[in-house]
């Protein structure tokens, strides 16, 4: 069945399993998170699910018509969708709003979603996030070249990427030669990750995912 969830990156660390090997461990924070939509395909053309994430005073008004339309009176700044398997995921009407069904239990649009009512310890997500942005970079760094020779004259190469033609034949560069570019701030998903723990206010998951601390992250089962 399709869970999704969306967070802040808050912190780092390490944990001990029972075996007591030392495993990695990020924690997402992901309160307060909340059902903004649910799209259908016989209605919007596909199936998603919008969620709301992370108060703040400044939103666009089309956010604030959306939270409206709602009935969320917090101020939230991160909107996304998940799009869903129909055949995954139940959609009932209650009292003229949309539904999911989460087992037993079930989400109205306008109500909070807490991580324990989508995750369970030892459940396999993905998490997506985007990664440190790092600017216009050298070979060396970007690519992890060796470098050039310090001997025989060179003393302004050293870090220099070195001959990239092909001579006579073909006689051009060859699309995605490694070369000196913009390193970063990519969009990075971090498959089979296993839930740790799961918090009232955000959930921790096993391995390090991308990005800075306080950078959005997408959580989907």
């Amino acid at each position: 069945m399709d869970r999704f969830i969306i967070g802040i990156k808050k912190e780092q660390s390490q944990r001990f399993d029972e075996k007591g090997n030392r495993i990695p461990v990020t924690f997402v924070q992901t309160s307060p998170n909340y059902l903004v939509n649910i799209k259908t395909a016989a209605k919007d053309g596909y199936d998603a699910v919008v969620l709301g994430f992370e108060e703040n005073k400044n939103i666009p008004n089309p956010v604030k018509g959306l939270l409206k339309k709602a009935g969320i009176t917090v101020s939230l700044h991160h909107i996304a969708e998940f799009r869903f398997d129909a055949n995954t995921l139940k959609v009932e009407e209650v009292e003229g709003k949309k539904a999911m069904m989460l087992g037993e239990a079930k989400v109205v649009v306008g109500q909070e979603i807490k991580p324990a009512q989508l995750f369970a310890v030892n459940d396999v997500v993905k998490a997506t996030a985007t990664s440190k942005g790092k600017g216009f970079q050298g070979v060396v760094k970007r690519h992890h070249f060796k470098g050039g020779s310090k001997t025989h004259g060179q003393s302004d190469r050293q870090r220099a990427p070195g001959s990239i033609g092909m001579t006579t034949t073909p006689g051009r560069v060859f699309r995605g030669k490694r070369m000196a570019g913009r390193m970063g701030n990519d969009t990075i998903t971090l498959p089979n990750c296993s839930v740790v723990e799961i918090k009232d206010n955000g959930i921790v998951i096993k391995g390090l995912v991308a990005g800075p601390i306080g950078g959005l992250v997408r959580i989907r089962k």
